[in-house]
């Protein structure tokens, strides 16, 4: 808590300046918002049609606008800046003449709320940017000046006023004349032509298009500007104007558009008649109806031939290998075991079922009878006619059977003759219908788009709308004059503070004892506070403590010296002997700078002041103490001042207590340091230091005063 308050009192006793800086800060601030010139804003928001949802993203309104799309924000921000569009917006105002009322420190513009009328016909661009001057001196006349010119030219109101690169007419305005009762005409006036470069760039300077939120298809257009009426009027037409040319340009979009689909359309049905001429005459040359029906029923067609073809051939190899095995068993007929898989007709099951009937009769006769036997002979010749015809039988299905299987390879040939060319025929087929469907998609696709475009052609709306459209401000936004005010209180406050802070360290003043004690090792033995009465006993107490702390004792001689003037420590050297001569001690006061004569009974009074004693040593003053010391409780010696350097060292070396005053508010920081630095160069004994005027920290307004008297007295 006593560390805050150490750092607090710079601050407490710089308080006036505090004070005064902060009421020279408003005074200042409020004598400049009395001379600049507030600027004005005016808002308008404008709402962007979205075609996910709200009123563009119905059914019956989907196909109005066929050129729109999901707007990006930041791309119709841009539109809005746009030059184009901007000069659109100026050339329908009328912001390129401005009227200003001439005063001493601030020119007003009158715009609507001008006396005079002013119209301009300039020949050369040197005309334009340039502040003419016209001052009224009467209800018919007035002066005119030229910028940078002294001269004036006389004119008469309703007459024309040639002037170097053209003319102008001035005139009265007599409808804001009449409407107004206090209105004066009489007085100095300004007026410029703007150029356009110049207009605009005005214009954009002031001009802040900004979305209300990056999700929100809202935009809101602000200016500003220093005639409230120009700020609403700019905001609100460029707005409008911003509608009429989407307006606009989407009509225009969607004629050329419309123009451009129907010549398409003409060429592409064109194309399309074409094509279905071409394949007509190419099925009608190829003999084509069905490519992949006909070729669907030929395949099928040939597969079943050749399924005949391949169980007819399992029947001949059959036939074959049957015929084969009987040729070479033919003489042994009896012993084959004749496979008749491929042979299955009811003839030849029977012929085989008799043949070994009677091979099984044959075996009974030969039993009673022998082979010559006439019964025997018949079986035989029965057996080899049969065996004959079955013979014969076999080789006839083979020739039969070889005959189909080759009827049938010649009618799979003659019908695999049809695929001959179908790939080039479907290739070419296809080629045509993909080029057929092709213009088909192309004349469907752009009569569609001219269906829409004549619609959106028809639909002369927009789904942009102005939601809230700019009104004309009552108050400035700059400047605010409670912010400017207060921002001018806290720099006045912030900069004393500093200020205070900064002489405050620049000084570095010894200002209490924490300070001493930061900045050495010597202890501080006493404090004294600032003075005005009641001094005795203070000093009264102050010797007690000096005695009980072992300074003050008999035969001790006392040192009291300071570092820049002996008038420091003359204070404590005159009330320290007035204090120990009130506790009925015999005090010896050695004056080393003559200050104390005068004020000390001059029988305890010695003055080492005079010039000889500057060629003394340190014995000489020794033995000039010894030789009165005895007759003495106490010998106190008035040293001069460290800055001197003559015999105040000489005289604390001598001591045997050192008292070293420090004051609060003239004994700057780096002196501590000093004083060590002696004590240990020159082995000062018992050194202590006393802080004069402890916690004195007077105002800054009587610090002021104390100097200016100071310099009076000089």
């Amino acid at each position: 808590m006593n560390e805050n308050i150490r750092i607090l009192r710079p601050f407490f006793r710089g308080l006036p300046i505090v004070i005064a800086s902060v009421i020279i800060a408003v005074l200042i601030a409020k004598k400049y918002l009395n001379y600049v010139t507030p600027m004005y804003e005016s808002t308008a928001k404008l709402k962007l049609a979205d075609i996910q949802e709200g009123v563009p993203s119905a059914n019956l309104f989907k196909d109005l606008d066929v050129f729109a799309s999901a707007n990006k924000i930041a791309t119709e921000i841009e539109v809005l800046k746009s030059k184009n569009l901007i000069q659109k917006s100026v050339s329908d105002l009328s912001f390129s003449v401005e009227i200003y009322r001439k005063g001493d420190f601030v020119d007003t513009e009158l715009y609507d709320n001008s006396p005079i009328l002013i119209q301009a016909f300039f020949t050369s661009p040197k005309a334009f940017d340039k502040r003419y001057r016209v001052q009224v001196i009467n209800d018919k006349s007035f002066l005119f000046s030229n910028p940078g010119s002294t001269q004036h030219i006389k004119g008469e109101f309703g007459k024309v006023l040639t002037i170097e690169f053209g003319k102008v007419l001035i005139t009265k305005n007599e409808s804001f004349l009449k409407s107004k009762r206090n209105a004066q005409l009489i007085d100095n006036y300004e007026f410029e032509y703007l150029s356009e470069e110049k207009l605009l760039e005005k214009i954009t300077k002031n001009l802040d298009i900004v979305s209300v939120d990056k999700d929100v298809p809202v935009i809101r257009i602000n200016l500003k500007s220093n005639v409230p009426e120009k700020a609403a009027l700019f905001v609100n037409k460029l707005a409008e104007n911003y509608i009429q040319d989407y307006i606009e340009n989407k009509y225009k979009a969607a004629n050329i558009t419309v123009d451009f689909l129907k010549n398409e359309i003409q060429g592409a049905n064109k194309k399309l008649v074409n094509s279905e001429k071409d394949i007509q005459n190419y099925r009608d040359t190829k003999n084509i109806i069905n490519i992949r029906q006909e070729t669907e029923t030929d395949l099928r067609k040939i597969s079943q031939l050749k399924i005949q073809q391949t169980n007819i051939k399992m029947n001949l190899d059959a036939i074959k290998d049957l015929n084969k095995y009987i040729a070479q068993g033919k003489n042994n007929y009896l012993d084959l075991a004749v496979n008749f898989e491929a042979f299955t007709d009811l003839l030849s099951t029977e012929m085989v079922k008799n043949i070994k009937k009677l091979q099984a009769e044959k075996k009974d006769l030969l039993l009673t009878y022998t082979p010559e036997n006439e019964k025997v002979q018949v079986v035989d010749a029965k057996l080899k006619d049969l065996i004959d015809y079955q013979i014969e039988s076999i080789k006839n299905t083979e020739k039969n059977l070889q005959i189909k299987y080759d009827e049938l390879s010649s009618d799979i040939n003659e019908a695999e003759k049809v695929f001959i060319g179908l790939p080039e025929k479907e290739k070419i087929l296809t080629t045509l219908n993909r080029e057929f469907n092709l213009y088909e998609k192309n004349y469907n696709f752009l009569n569609e788009k001219r269906i829409e475009a004549e619609i959106a052609k028809s639909a002369k709306i927009a789904f942009h709308k102005i939601i809230s459209p700019a009104e004309i401000s009552k108050t400035p936004v700059s400047p605010i004059r409670s912010i400017i005010i207060i921002i001018a209180a806290f720099l006045g406050f912030l900069g004393s503070v500093l200020l205070i802070y900064v002489v405050h360290f620049i000084k570095a003043k010894v200002n209490d004892v924490f300070t001493i004690e930061k900045n050495s090792t010597i202890p501080v033995v006493l404090t004294t506070p600032f003075l005005k009465d009641n001094i005795e006993n203070v000093f009264l107490k102050d010797c007690i403590q000096l005695e009980l702390k072992g300074v003050i004792a008999d035969k001790n001689i006392i040192s009291i010296t300071s570092f820049d003037q002996a008038k420091d420590h003359f204070f404590h050297s005159c009330n320290f002997y007035n204090a120990l001569k009130a506790q009925g001690k015999k005090i010896l006061v050695m004056d080393a700078t003559g200050q104390l004569e005068g004020n000390v009974d001059p029988a305890d009074y010695l003055n080492f002041s005079e010039a000889k004693y500057m060629r003394f040593t340190k014995s000489h003053f020794t033995d000039e103490i010894k030789t009165r010391i005895e007759a003495v409780d106490l010998c106190i010696v008035h040293n001069q001042a460290i800055q001197d350097d003559k015999l105040a060292l000489l005289f604390m070396s001598i001591a045997n207590q050192n008292l070293f005053v420090l004051d609060s508010r003239k004994t700057s920081e780096k002196t501590v340091i000093k004083i060590e630095a002696l004590r240990d160069e020159f082995h000062l004994p018992n050194l202590w230091f006393i802080l004069n005027k402890d916690g004195y920290n007077p105002s800054v307004i009587y610090e002021l005063k104390k100097t200016i008297n100071r310099f009076r007295n000089k």
